[in-house]
C-alpha cells in the first residue's frame, strides 16, 4: 500500500499542533520514508522549553535505548566476519560471566543470590533481554546500588554486573536490561577486536551510513546543538534535568553505555533505518550481510517466553501478532526519553520520531503510539 501524503501531513501536524499547545512536547523532528523516498519530513517546536530557538535538522538527540540496534549491528558485523557467534557464553571473552548465581530479595528486601546459575549467558542472551543481567525490578534494585565509581567507565559498570546475580536462569524468561547487558556487548567488542568501540562504529557503521553526528562524544559544536531536555509539570512545559557532560543519566560520555548513550540527528537515524530496511546496505556500501539483517528483525524467543504481539529480535522489538498498530514482521525500538522508530519490510517503509522529555518517554510513550496510528491511517 502507498501513503497518502496529504493525509499523513495532516495527521501528523494535527497531532503535533496539540502536543505543543498542551506542554506534552516542546521540540519535536518526524521522517517518514517509503521505497527509499520521502513522503514526509518536518521540524516543530523549540531546542528549548519556553525558548525561541526552532529546531532543525541538524539538532541533535539523545537516543537513548535507539542505541541497542546500533551496537546489534556491531556485533552483527563480528558474526559476518566469523569473530564471534550468537551462541557463544559470554565467559568465553569475559572470564568473570563464566559462573553466575540466581539472585532473589529476602523477607527483609535484601538482594541474596541463591542458587548457581544452570546455563551460562550467551551473547544471544544479552541481545534479547533473556540474560537476566540488570533486567527486571531486582536488576532496578542492583542499579539504583552503584556508586559513581561504579558508573565512570564501561569496566567499572561491567564489573560491577560480573558481581551481581542474575534475575532469572538464562532463557527462561524476559526482562528489560537498560544498559548492562549492551555494556557487556560493548566490552566483548573491544575485546575481540581490540578497538576503542566509539572507533569501530565510527568506521564500520557511521561514515559508511553518513550518519555525521552520530557519537558518544560530542564536540563542543555538537553540543551547541543538543536539543534541551524537557519536561512538562502543572501542565507547562519545563526544562528537565540532565547531569553536566551527560548524555544518558548519570554516566559519562566517555563511558560508552552500548544500550542508551549515543546521540544523533534524525537524518542520521534515518540512514541508519534505510540500511536496515535494505538488508544491509546503504547507497553502495555493504555494512552487513542479508542473513545478518534477518537475524536482527525476526522473533528469537521460545513460544514459553512470547506474549502478546511483540517479541524481541536482536536489539530490538518485532511485530508477531496481527493486533497490532503495526504489520506483522516490523521491527524497531524507542528511548527512554521519546525518541522511537520502526522498518516495515512489507510497505518498505521506514518512520522516525525525535523528542527529548522526562515526560512521557520510552516505548509506552503516547508519542510513538500517536505516531504509529497516524502514519498507518494514511495508508
Amino acid at each position: 500500500m502507498i501513503i497518502n501524503r496529504e493525509s499523513l501531513s495532516k495527521n501528523i501536524e494535527k497531532r503535533i499542533k496539540t502536543d505543543l499547545e498542551e506542554h506534552k512536547v516542546s521540540g519535536a523532528s518526524v521522517i517518514v520514508k517509503q521505497s527509499g523516498e520521502t513522503v514526509y519530513k518536518n521540524c516543530f517546536g523549540t531546542t528549548m522549553p519556553g525558548g525561541d530557538k526552532p529546531v532543525t535538522f541538524d539538532t541533535i538527540f539523545r537516543l537513548a535505548s535507539m542505541t541497542k540496534p546500533i551496537t546489534a549491528v556491531a556485533i552483527m558485523i563480528l558474526v559476518d566476519r566469523k569473530m564471534l557467534s550468537l551462541d557463544d557464553a559470554v565467559g568465553k571473552y569475559l572470564p568473570e560471566f563464566k559462573e553466575m548465581f540466581i539472585c532473589n530479595i529476602d523477607e527483609e528486601g535484601r538482594l541474596i543470590n541463591t542458587e548457581k546459575a544452570k546455563n551460562e549467558v550467551t551473547i544471544l542472551h544479552l541481545l534479547t533481554h533473556t540474560s537476566g543481567i540488570g533486567s527486571g525490578d531486582i536488576g532496578n534494585m542492583q542499579s539504583e546500588k552503584m556508586t559513581e565509581k561504579d558508573r565512570e567507565t564501561l569496566e567499572s559498570t561491567v564489573h560491577y554486573f560480573s558481581k551481581q546475580g542474575l534475575a532469572f536462569e538464562p532463557f527462561t524468561k524476559e526482562a528489560y536490561s537498560p544498559f548492562a547487558a549492551f555494556d557487556i556487548l560493548v566490552a566483548i567488542i573491544e575485546k575481540i577486536t581490540g578497538e576503542d568501540y566509539n572507533d569501530f562504529i565510527k568506521r564500520n557503521i557511521f561514515i559508511p551510513c553518513m550518519m555525521r553526528d552520530t557519537t558518544f562524544v560530542p564536540s563542543q559544536e555538537q553540543w551547541n546543538r543538543l536539543i534541551t531536555m524537557h519536561n512538562r509539570e502543572n501542565k507547562k512545559s519545563c526544562i528537565g534535568y540532565t547531569t553536566d557532560n551527560c548524555v544518558f543519566e548519570k554516566f559519562p560520555c566517555k563511558h560508552y553505555v552500548g544500550g542508551a548513550g549515543l546521540i544523533s540527528t534524525i537524518e542520521d537515524y534515518s540512514n541508519f533505518a534505510e540500511m536496515l530496511l535494505n538488508y544491509g546496505c546503504f547507497e553502495g556500501h555493504r555494512i552487513m550481510s542479508k542473513e545478518s539483517v534477518n537475524l536482527i528483525s525476526k522473533p528469537h524467543f521460545p513460544k514459553y517466553i512470547q506474549l502478546g504481539t511483540e517479541s524481541w529480535g536482536l536489539g530490538v522489538r518485532v511485530i508477531v501478532g496481527d493486533d497490532n498498530r503495526l504489520p506483522v514482521g516490523s521491527y524497531g525500538w524507542s528511548g527512554a526519553y521519546g525518541t522511537h522508530f520502526w522498518i516495515d519490510p512489507v510497505n518498505k517503509i521506514t518512520a522516525i520520531y525525535m523528542k527529548n522529555s522526562l515526560y512521557d518517554g520510552g516505548a509506552g510513550a503516547v508519542t510513538a503510539y500517536n505516531f504509529e496510528k497516524d502514519v498507518y491511517e494514511a495508508l
